[in-house]
C-alpha cells in the first residue's frame, strides 16, 4: 500500500500519480504499487515539485510495517535506535503572528452602550 499526499504541487504531477493511485482527496492518493513503480514516482515528486510538499508513506518489512519519505517539509524523518520518527522543528511559535491583547472586537461592540432608537411617529 502506498499513500502519497502533495501540496502545492504542479498539475501534471497529479495527473501523473492517477496512472496508478487513486485520489481520495485532493493531493491524497493512495494505491498498491510495485516498488519500482513507487520509486519511479517519489523520483518524478523530487523532479517536478520543485517548491511543493511531498509526503509518501508506503508498506515495508520492518517494526512498524510502514516507512516514510518527505519533500521539501519542515518536518524530518530520524532514525531513533531503529525506529523511524518525525522530528518537528521547534520554532513553530516563532512563526505564529502575534495576537493583540485585550478584547476582542465584537466583545468591545457588545460593552459599549447603544444608543437608545428614535421613536417611530407614523400617526397619519
Amino acid at each position: 500500500m502506498t499513500v502519497i499526499v502533495v501540496a502545492a504541487c504542479p498539475t501534471g504531477l497529479r495527473g501523473h500519480f492517477t496512472r496508478w493511485l487513486l485520489e481520495i482527496a485532493p493531493g491524497v492518493f493512495v494505491g498498491k504499487t510495485t516498488t519500482r513503480v513507487r520509486n519511479l514516482m517519489w523520483q518524478r515528486v523530487t523532479e517536478m515539485a520543485k517548491t511543493g510538499r511531498a509526503i509518501m508513506v508506503h508498506t515495508t518489512n520492518n517494526e512498524h510495517g510502514l516507512a516514510f519519505q518527505v519533500h521539501n517539509h519542515d518536518w524530518t524523518p530520524i532514525d531513533y535506535e531503529g525506529i523511524n520518527l518525525i522530528l518537528r522543528p521547534n520554532n513553530q511559535q516563532a512563526d505564529r503572528p502575534e495576537r493583540k491583547t485585550g478584547w476582542s472586537n465584537a466583545s468591545q461592540r457588545r460593552r459599549r452602550p447603544t444608543p437608545n432608537p428614535k421613536p417611530n411617529d407614523n400617526s397619519t
